[in-house]
């Protein structure tokens, strides 16, 4: 904040930032709700807390709203709050929330005590943005009328019969769907209907997946909608690419939240909804589906540690496992027990848990199979999958053509984990050893993730990779085809800690590249001044022994990987982490024609994109 000048007022100061909506099953609770970001010296005063809580329970009493549940969550750099809240009041829940804290902060008692000597036109040393003071009856006149006017009789009417008829809704700012995929319906939220004049027994839901994890995501999901297609049903899919439907490209961009989620699930072709859910999505807003059939945590790595009061890998773990809130007990967990965060919460589950590693005998997997539970490992060089005391044979790992002839550590990891979904979802063993066998022949089946060129003798690997652990396994690929020279691409977004940036240049330079292209990322700097991002990345690879020159800075991404494809001679591997689509389509182009060129040349001229 910056310092008043003589004679004037002190700039405000907020007490609460981020305050939102909570759509779905959250970090704090299974229902709808709001939170907000505490900032000030009371973030994390205990006393302060008690007296927010005091403040929302006798304000929901005074309006009428039922005892919800009340979480506040202490970290780094300050603390959430957050209450529940029925699902069509949330705009009003998160100014009850608001108000609340404003009035645990003191900030409406040091309004009544401002100096009587200040001018009128000056603000108060605060930011209080609710004016009724912390009277809770006051309050309470207020915030009825709002939730008066915000309240939708006729989508609680549809959401209480819903809810005796065992149907899902989804609602968004001007939709209203029931049921999902075949079996849903949507209306304008102008337009809702009545319930009686219905066909419920035309709306239902269908089998959903849910799945997430630091890296791997795409991929599995990727791997379930094959699989589930293999098995003569429609899957609906969305990702961090887009909304897919039986195959068929629906929308493209980022698409692994809650808006991606319910264009899958409104869609009237879908017998399956296959969702990828990122981190931001679930700590933003929720989940979009409060039901799910299966739910798959791929593994946890560091990544987006500072937002959203998400500090350690304890804490991600737990962002990750909120897709465990929408199974019942009957739904199926599906986890990495090589991942050693996954497996300690294991146990603690309501719902049932299936098991993956790369080693067959891991002793967690052994002992969940003695009590017939479902896994998938390694054994002898093949994918089991175990179901029920029986075994049932996946294929050969190096036959399957995402592993890279079994190089491919984590995506062996991705295979077992969509098999597990997949046996949950209703899918054969064979449909999914016939997906195992096929799936990554094509580009097509998997673009952006660890696609493979040759062009002219040299080895280019394509991939997103975007932490340190994502980075030291495409680089391990790497290895295992013994280059002649490595050749690396490398960039951040800005949203990472200088830390975080260090390390992923540390995992760069363990593999000892002999050439390394630093790419800006202008339309990632996401609060960084250009350059700061590469200057971090090449100090780091000088610490640890990358030679300067060695290391080549370009303004962006295709030209970085421009410059480094010329570079290659045969015998070198190419290794291009690309984190942005419009990228990726132009270095992809660009490899197709060079790979495409005949006769074969000696080195490599990559034309202008």
């Amino acid at each position: 904040m910056s310092e008043a000048a003589p004679g004037q007022a002190p700039e405000p100061q907020p007490c609460f930032a981020d305050s939102r909506r909570l759509t779905g099953p959250n970090l704090f609770f299974s229902a709808t709700g709001a939170v907000l970001e505490a900032l000030g010296p009371s973030a994390q005063s205990a006393s302060a807390h008690a007296v927010w809580w005091e403040r929302v329970t006798a304000l929901r009493r005074a309006i009428g709203w039922p005892e919800a549940a009340l979480a506040v969550r202490c970290h780094a750099t300050g603390a959430q709050l957050a209450l529940a809240a029925p699902a069509g009041l949330l705009f009003t829940a998160t100014e009850i929330n608001e108000w609340a804290w404003e009035a645990a902060s003191g900030l409406f008692s040091r309004s009544a005590s401002a100096s009587p000597d200040a001018d009128a036109g000056e603000p108060p040393p605060f930011d209080a943005l609710h004016p009724p003071g912390d009277d809770v009856e006051q309050a309470a006149r207020v915030f009825a009328a709002r939730a008066a006017a915000e309240h939708h009789p006729a989508w609680a009417a549809l959401a209480a019969a819903a809810r005796d008829h065992g149907v899902p809704l989804f609602a968004d700012d001007a939709v209203l769907s029931l049921g999902a995929g075949r079996g849903s319906h949507a209306w304008p939220l102008a337009a809702l209907p009545a319930p009686h004049r219905l066909r419920w027994a035309a709306l239902h839901a269908v089998p959903t997946a849910l799945v997430t994890g630091s890296n791997g995501k795409t991929t599995t999901a990727r791997l379930v909608a094959a699989m589930v297609a293999a098995s003569g049903r429609v899957p609906g899919l969305c990702g961090t690419e887009g909304v897919v439907v039986g195959g068929v490209a629906m929308a493209s961009g980022d698409y692994a939240g809650p808006a991606g989620a319910r264009l899958v699930l409104r869609h009237p072709k879908v017998e399956v909804a296959v969702l990828e859910t990122a981190r931001g999505g679930i700590l933003r807003r929720g989940l979009a589906a409060a039901h799910a059939d299966v739910a798959v945590v791929t593994n946890v790595s560091a990544d987006h540690f500072g937002e959203y009061g998400i500090d350690t890998l304890a804490d991600l773990a737990e962002t990750k496992l909120v897709v465990a809130r929408a199974l019942g007990s009957e739904g199926l967990l599906v986890l990495n027990a090589d991942d050693p965060q996954l497996l300690a919460r294991a146990a603690a589950q309501r719902c049932r848990v299936a098991l993956f590693a790369l080693d067959d005998v891991h002793p967690a997997l052994a002992a969940l199979r003695r009590a017939s539970g479902i896994t998938c490992g390694v054994a002898a060089g093949r994918l089991r999958l175990g179901n029920a005391g029986e075994a049932h044979d996946l294929g050969a790992v190096a036959a399957m053509p995402i592993t890279h002839n079994g190089a491919a550590h984590y995506n062996i990891a991705n295979a077992a984990a969509a098999a597990l979904a997949a046996v949950a979802l209703g899918v054969a063993p064979a449909a999914i050893a016939e997906t195992l066998r096929r799936f990554g022949l094509a580009r097509s089946d998997n673009p952006g993730r660890l696609e493979r060129w040759d062009v002219h003798g040299t080895t280019v690997l394509l991939d997103y990779a975007h932490n340190p652990d994502g980075l030291a396994a495409l680089l391990a690929v790497a290895a295992s085809l013994r280059p002649l020279r490595l050749g690396l691409l490398l960039g951040q977004a800005g949203n990472r800690s200088d830390a975080a940036i260090a390390e992923l240049a540390q995992t760069a330079a363990a593999s000892t590249p002999d050439r390394v292209l630093l790419k800006e990322l202008p339309a990632m700097l996401r609060g960084r001044a250009p350059g700061e991002v590469t200057a971090l990345l090449g100090s780091a690879l000088r610490s640890a022994g990358v030679a300067p020159e060695r290391v080549q800075i370009e303004p962006d991404e295709a030209t970085a990987a421009r410059a480094l494809i010329a570079w290659a001679e045969p015998g070198d591997v190419i290794v291009l982490p690309v984190h942005q689509v419009a990228s990726r389509s132009a270095i992809t182009a660009l490899l197709d024609r060079l790979s495409a060129q005949r006769p074969p040349v000696t080195s490599i001229t990559a034309p202008v994109v």
